[in-house]
C-alpha cells in the first residue's frame, strides 16, 4: 500500500494516537506517498468534467491537504485559487509544491466546519475528506459550503460506489472503521476517520435540505459495477441563481 518514500508504521502508528490536525501535520511530508491522496486518474477525470461545465472564475478546494485538488481548480479557474485546510503542515507542503503557472493561489489555515470566507466562490471542490465527518456534522459542513459560494455557485467532489457486501474490500473498511470506532472509544483525543459513513443517500439528502439542487455524473474512466452502476461518480450540487 505505501511506497519506499511513505510512512513507517510507527510513524503512522503514532498518527493514529494523535488528534486529525496533529496527525496529519505529522504525515505532511510522505502525505503524497500514502494511498490517503487522492489517485491522479481520478483527479484527472474530475477535472475533465468540469472543464466542460465551467470555465470558473475563483474556487476553493475545501480539506485541501497538500494541493493535490488546487491543481484541478487552476485548470478551470480564470481569476483566483485559494485552498483551505487545518493542518499546518498540510499547507506549507503545499505551498512548497505549488506550480508557478494559473491563476493566483492563496492557501488558509481554517476548519471546514467554520469557514473564514464570505460568498465569493463560483465553485468548490474536495477530495476524499468526508471521512473526518461524523453524520451529525454534514448539515452544518454543507451550510458552510452554502455561505461561501455566489448564486449558481457549484459544489463538486467524486464518491466512490461501495464495495459489494461480503467482498474483500468490504471487510476491509468494516474492519478498519471497527478499529477506529474502537480506538476512540479508548483514546483521547479522538482520530475521526470513518471511510463507510459518507453514503449518497445521506449526502443527497442533506445537500438538499441545505438548498442545492443535486445532480450525479458517472466518471467513465472508472467503469460500471456487475449491477451497471458507476464505480465513481461526481456529485455536482449547484445553489439557485
Amino acid at each position: 500500500m505505501f511506497s519506499p518514500e511513505g510512512p513507517s508504521l510507527r510513524e503512522l502508528a503514532v498518527q493514529a494516537l494523535s488528534s486529525v490536525e496533529r496527525g496529519y501535520d505529522l504525515l505532511a511530508p510522505k502525505f503524497d506517498h500514502t494511498p490517503f491522496r487522492t489517485p491522479d486518474a481520478v483527479l484527472d477525470a474530475v477535472g475533465s468534467l468540469l472543464r466542460r461545465t465551467g470555465p470558473y472564475d475563483a474556487g476553493l478546494d475545501l480539506c485541501c491537504g497538500t494541493g493535490a485538488g488546487v491543481e484541478v481548480l487552476a485548470q478551470v479557474c480564470r481569476e483566483r485559487v485559494t485552498g483551505v485546510d487545518f493542518s499546518a503542515g498540510m499547507l506549507d507542503v503545499a505551498r512548497e509544491q505549488a506550480g508557478p503557472t494559473g491563476p493566483p493561489v492563496s492557501w488558509v489555515r481554517a476548519d471546514a466546519r467554520a469557514l473564514p470566507f464570505a460568498p465569493a466562490f463560483d465553485l468548490v471542490v474536495s477530495f476524499g475528506a468526508f471521512g473526518h465527518f461524523l453524520p451529525r456534522e454534514l448539515p452544518g459542513l454543507f451550510a458552510q459550503v452554502r455561505s461561501v459560494l455566489r448564486p449558481g455557485g457549484r459544489f463538486a467532489f467524486p464518491l466512490v460506489a461501495p464495495p459489494r457486501p461480503g467482498s474483500p474490500g468490504y471487510w476491509t473498511l468494516l474492519v478498519f472503521d471497527t478499529v477506529m470506532r474502537v480506538r476512540n472509544a479508548l483514546w483521547r483525543p479522538p482520530f475521526v476517520m470513518y471511510y463507510r459513513a459518507f453514503r449518497l443517500g445521506d449526502v443527497r439528502r442533506e445537500l438538499t435540505e441545505a438548498g442545492f439542487r443535486v445532480e450525479l455524473h458517472a466518471l467513465p474512466e472508472f467503469g460500471r459495477r456487475p449491477d451497471g452502476s458507476p464505480r465513481v461518480r461526481l456529485v455536482m450540487a449547484r445553489l439557485p441563481g
